[in-house]
């Protein structure tokens, strides 16, 4: 899905991954702390490959329930770049972006989890750690 980012005006003063939950949290100068899913961050990744070229050509991500966080890599002082278990490692997330699946995390998901309905993709459960 393509999200029209704004900037946050802020910066992370601290990223963490916790593989056994798997979730990356990040925490911002202003005080905001998110814990975001891999699953999340895999299926709202910025890359072409799930958004396409242009507008309505996105490709709804599925499967992705079981994803894991591998490496993190830092592009210059504004974003970073994860690799995910499945492979997938062209995704930049920019500050603004991570700011905005934090801080919108709730709606995002819950139309993430309506667009798969609508696709007929059944999510599985992930597998616990």
């Amino acid at each position: 899905m393509r999200l029209n980012t704004k900037p946050c005006n802020t910066f992370p003063i601290e990223i963490k991954l916790h593989q056994v939950s798997r979730l990356l949290e990040i925490s911002f100068q202003d005080g905001s702390v998110f814990k975001l899913p891999y699953e999340y961050l895999r299926v709202y990744t910025p890359s072409a490959e799930a958004l396409g070229h242009a507008p309505g050509q996105e490709i709804l991500q599925v499967g992705k329930e079981n994803v894991t966080i591998t490496e993190l890599k830092p592009v210059g002082n504004y974003a970073i770049a994860p690799q995910f278990s499945d492979g997938h490692n062209t995704g930049i997330y920019t500050w603004d972006l991570l700011y905005q699946l934090g801080s919108e995390y709730s709606s995002l998901w819950a139309d993430y989890l309506k667009r798969l309905e609508a696709a007929g993709y059944q999510r599985q459960a992930p597998l616990s750690s």
